[in-house]
């Protein structure tokens, strides 16, 4: 079970959520665009929500800022955290700007807000799970689609679901996260998604 519960950590690494997103949504539409598009989304995706995020970490780290792995000490969050946002604001205010995508532009709107979220949280010294955090919002998007394009995606969605279960246990396990940072990362990460539902999804139908 602890080998599952490391698995489960590695695979949902909130790093790699977004471009989990990204390849879904475009499994589910490519026949909706060419092939240079979605090469263009996927590659700036990777960049800046994966590849900047891990070289700040290790450059964090070879200077002293940052010392654990995990970012387990609220005060190493903050830095990554912030950088992050930034990141992603890049993402939403350029990337998505000249090919207009709603449903990944809400879906990294609602990441940004949600990682705003646990920013002002830290500052009221309250550790939230990323990992169940990204988890959680990856679910509630593919419910989003399934909803959007009237796909049915039941065993993925029951999937991701089990997964957040796992992936909750794996960090209370690790006694990484309490269970109220466990329930906040759970409820920062579906919250902001499904509140722009009103803005994208339900006006759809």
């Amino acid at each position: 079970m602890k080998k599952l519960f490391v698995l489960f950590s590695y695979a949902f690494n909130p790093l790699l959520i977004p471009v989990y997103v990204t390849l879904f949504y475009f499994m589910i539409t490519m026949n909706y665009f060419y092939k240079h598009e979605i090469y263009l989304v996927f590659i700036q995706v990777l960049i800046l929500t994966m590849l900047l995020p891990i070289s700040l970490f290790y450059l964090l780290r070879s200077l002293g800022l940052i010392r654990t792995k995990m970012l387990i000490d609220r005060r190493e969050r903050k830095l990554p955290l912030a950088f992050y946002a930034i990141l992603l604001l890049v993402l939403i205010k350029h990337s998505f700007s000249v090919l207009v995508i709603p449903e990944l532009y809400y879906y990294f709107l609602g990441s940004l807000i949600s990682i705003l979220i646990a920013l002002v949280l830290l500052l009221f010294n309250q550790k939230i799970s990323l990992h169940v955090m990204g988890v959680s919002s990856l679910t509630v998007f593919v419910i989003s689609i399934s909803a959007y394009y009237h796909v049915s995606f039941l065993y993925s969605i029951a999937f991701l679901i089990l997964s957040s279960g796992i992936v909750a246990s794996s960090r209370l396990q690790a006694k990484e996260h309490s269970l109220s940072g466990v329930f906040l990362g759970s409820i920062v990460g579906v919250l902001p998604q499904v509140l722009l539902w009103f803005v994208w999804l339900i006006p759809a139908f």
